[in-house]
């Protein structure tokens, strides 16, 4: 754990295993299906990015998020109660967590995300707008378990884990099985979940969504093979790929590749590796459900949906969920 930078912030750096970013480039180069993980976007012009697609008019889900958490959340708070540990996975930038901080006052909050810069400035800087409130931030891989701190300094009765965003939709089936078995166990039968879910909806949306006018998503998947460049002497020719995202109807998810423009070799670390033209590297998914999907999701994990909360359009939902008793 690294020493305190203010009187109510710590940072709990519990030295997240990524494998090795050279290993699973390589290793997801070498597949029939190219593909590297979504968890790379997230450097610091990754992150940069991301908060740019977030603002911008074809994303819906962030804003519609924001939209449903300033209405519901004094329903929320009072459906948690008091003393309350307010754990946020995938905590990012944190831009909707201080609507939930002011109506819940929560005990204490604990972001935990991948990204050990960002997680720190955007900790520290909510940690230095709330002087008193006791801030502990974790930096782990989320989508893998992992053990929290027992945060035994902060006089707490209950968790609520929050993971919004739809993030939870970069998860396949089993990895969305398996977060949510770790969500239930985290919690326990005294605490909850609260969990932003994106809706099925009209394919144009969806498209317009990750294919923005202003090319930002492009940008931002394309940064990806610049990190390669950068941080494992890869030689990727950026002109010769281009962003390509796409709504799989068979698999009800936007898909996200890297596509090649034409036949080319590129090397990473000394290895060599041929693309022919149209081929992918497949880089991300965005799992889309209705509502009944997600909680029959959620049951399989031990979690039941108490509340779920949606807009008038039907475009984004916020779950609810809790352990019910005798379920440990």
């Amino acid at each position: 754990m690294n020493a305190p930078s203010g009187a109510n912030y710590r940072m709990h750096d519990l030295a997240p295993n990524l494998g090795s970013f050279l290993d699973d480039v390589l290793d997801g180069l070498s597949q029939a299906q190219k593909s590297v993980s979504a968890k790379y976007f997230y450097d610091a012009r990754g992150s940069q990015l991301f908060e740019a697609i977030c603002d911008l008019p074809e994303y819906y889900p962030t804003r519609t998020e924001i939209a449903l958490m300033h209405e519901h959340a004094a329903s929320i708070a009072k459906r948690i109660g008091p003393k309350a540990l307010l754990i946020e996975y995938g905590s990012g930038s944190s831009t909707k967590t201080p609507i939930l901080i002011d109506a819940m006052h929560p005990a204490g909050y604990v972001p935990v995300d991948l990204s050990r810069e960002q997680l720190s400035r955007s900790a520290l800087t909510l940690a230095r707008e709330r002087p008193l409130f006791p801030v502990r931030a974790v930096c782990a891989d989320y989508s893998q378990h992992f053990a929290l701190p027992a945060f035994d300094d902060i006089d707490f009765q209950r968790k609520l884990v929050y993971f919004p965003g739809s993030t939870i939709g970069n998860f396949n089936r089993d990895e969305t099985h398996n977060f949510l078995r770790d969500v239930a166990q985290v919690v326990g039968v005294t605490g909850a979940a609260l969990i932003g879910v994106d809706l099925k909806k009209d394919r144009l949306i969806l498209h317009n969504a990750y294919n923005d006018a202003g090319g930002v998503t492009a940008a931002f998947n394309c940064n990806l093979l610049r990190r390669i460049n950068r941080e494992l002497a890869g030689d990727f020719n950026l002109s010769g790929f281009c962003h390509h995202a796409f709504y799989n109807d068979n698999l009800a998810r936007i898909e996200m590749h890297l596509l090649s423009l034409q036949e080319q070799t590129v090397t990473v670390a000394a290895q060599r590796f041929k693309f022919r033209e149209g081929e992918t590297i497949h880089t991300e998914i965005s799992c889309k459900y209705s509502i009944e999907e997600f909680q029959t999701l959620a049951r399989a994990a031990g979690l039941e949906a108490t509340d779920v909360w949606t807009d008038p359009a039907g475009l984004f939902s916020v779950h609810y969920l809790t352990v019910p008793s005798g379920s440990e």
